[in-house]
């Protein structure tokens, strides 16, 4: 058997396998102690052609900006809510929403809410912005 050792933050490296260890969630800023997160394949940082992968964590606070790329989310463990354009869906443990593309999402966990997302290419390398952080 064959291992294949682990890689940088790169959504793909050309091997037949990408591996990325496992790291520990970190809090976004140091005054948004409540919302924590880690990038699994890479930073959205830049352009990317892929999809990149990140975990999330919202303890009693939310989370909003807009995207110029999609934004899956897949629920782990709690209530996860997501409102955009006046819309609002309420998300639990095994269901997924998408914000698309060109939109401003406001992500809000009433107690507590831990998620996969997916945030789909970015070939343009157009920056998120209009970040907002609220604790509840």
């Amino acid at each position: 058997m064959t291992t294949t050792t682990p890689q940088n933050l790169t959504s793909t490296t050309g091997e037949a396998i990408d591996f990325w260890p496992a790291k520990s969630k970190k809090v976004m800023k140091d005054e948004w102690q409540r919302l924590r997160c880690r990038f699994i394949n890479s930073d959205p940082v830049g352009p990317w052609d892929e999809f990149i992968l990140s975990e999330w964590e919202l303890e009693a606070c939310g989370w909003e900006d807009f995207h110029p790329h999609t934004e899956t989310n897949f629920v782990l463990e709690g209530e996860l809510h997501i409102e955009c354009e006046g819309q609002t869906v309420i998300l639990r443990p095994g269901d997924s929403a998408r914000v698309n593309p060109g939109r401003t999402g406001r992500y809000w966990a009433p107690v507590y809410a831990r998620m996969v997302t997916i945030y789909g290419p970015n070939r343009d390398g157009a920056e998120s912005h209009s970040f907002r952080y609220s604790e509840i």
